[in-house]
């Protein structure tokens, strides 16, 4: 979504409005993410019975990465301290993560032995009630409340601290929203606000009504993109009469994806999905298409969790998509009211922003471990 207006409402950068970013997961192999809990655990039980020339083929070396790499614990994740040479222990518990596209959920071994750039810093602000993520798309930005994994492009937590602790947000900022519009606003509602947009280019508004009616389309923005786990209640739902229904029973294993859109069906093999709009195709192509690759092992047949993930899918995309007009409208309203602007918040003493701001911010709830049992310091 493009942002124009007049010269005084020029966008801000949101590396300005959440200065700290943190770099992708670099994950180095593919077979540590997947659709199900289950196959990871039997990816790994393969892995620690093989003979130690399988399983080093198995594991997939690389420079950052080999069944000899000491390295250090994941923050809140606790895994075996050893080699993977000698690992015979089971399998890390899984952690559900957003992996492969923006709107997919998949699972993750979360063990830095298996990754090659972790992320630590980005592990030690998760949790599962407050943290919010905006990831930087070629597209415009994903957001999610799962640790991104795997997805390319910068992120964005909303807080630089678990339990929704030390907004991700230019020191100041809030206070200043807060005075200039004359209502209080919460780290939520500024990603709710920056949501509306989708890009790194945001028109702060002073029109307080304005703002009100941003944040709470913004939120609904959020609410779809995390299904339905933050700024909402409830899960995300079609409209009756719209709402996608499985016609026909997919099979075990079905071998094509394929859509008709005279009949707005998504076909799995013999099976058939509908009413699918036309927008949701590009996000269940892919999505489908990571789910009938070949794995090793994989599941028995299609799981039916599959099929919920795969209507609530539907449902978030089809509905996102409805709103794309009323943000557009709202994006160019927005841009032709009065701007809190660059020079106010220079003024104001928001920008620039400090380089400390821009740093990852210490979180010591926790003594971490280093490679082979040592304790990290941070």
């Amino acid at each position: 979504m493009r942002v124009v207006g007049n010269p005084s409402s020029l966008p801000l950068s949101l590396a300005d409005i959440m200065p700290w970013a943190v770099p992708p997961l670099r994950l180095g192999r593919g077979w540590i993410v997947a659709p199900e809990a289950a196959t990871l655990r039997a990816r790994w039980d393969r892995l620690v019975r093989a003979e130690p020339g399988e399983r080093d083929a198995l594991f997939e070396p690389t420079r950052s990465r080999s069944l000899r790499s000491a390295v250090a614990q994941l923050p809140g994740h606790p895994a075996p301290a050893g080699r993977l040479l000698s690992e015979s222990g089971p399998c890390p518990e899984p952690v559900r993560v957003a992996a492969g596209g923006p709107f997919d959920r998949q699972w993750l071994i979360p063990d830095p032995r298996l990754i090659d750039a972790a992320r630590p810093e980005l592990w030690r602000v998760a949790d599962d009630t407050r943290q919010l993520y905006a990831i930087e798309q070629p597209e415009g930005f994903a957001y999610t409340a799962l640790l991104p994994a795997g997805l390319p492009g910068r992120i964005r937590p909303l807080y630089r601290r678990p339990g929704g602790l030390d907004p991700n947000l230019a020191p100041g900022l809030l206070d200043h929203l807060s005075r200039r519009l004359g209502v209080p606003v919460a780290p939520e509602d500024v990603l709710a606000w920056t949501a509306v947009f989708g890009v790194a280019d945001v028109v702060l508004t002073a029109d307080p009504g304005l703002w009100a009616e941003g944040v709470a389309l913004g939120r609904n923005v959020l609410w779809l993109h995390t299904y339905g786990a933050r700024c909402g209640t409830g899960q995300p739902r079609m409209p009756g009469g719209q709402r996608p229904y499985v016609r026909a029973a997919i099979p075990d294993r079905p071998a094509s994806a394929d859509y008709d859109p005279e009949e707005q069906a998504l076909r799995l093999g013999t099976g058939v999905v509908s009413p699918v709009p036309p927008s949701a195709w590009p996000a269940l192509e892919s999505w489908c298409g990571r789910r009938l690759a070949p794995d090793w092992p994989g599941p028995p047949g299609w799981p039916r969790s599959r099929t919920s993930e795969l209507l609530e899918l539907v449902t978030v995309v089809a509905l996102l998509d409805a709103l794309t007009a009323q943000r557009g409208a709202l994006a160019a309203r927005a841009c032709g009211a009065e701007p809190i602007g660059a020079d106010e918040l220079r003024a104001a003493g928001v920008l620039p922003v400090p380089g400390a701001a821009r740093r990852p911010a210490s979180v010591l709830d926790f003594h971490e471990e280093g490679p082979d049992g040592q304790f990290a310091l941070l």
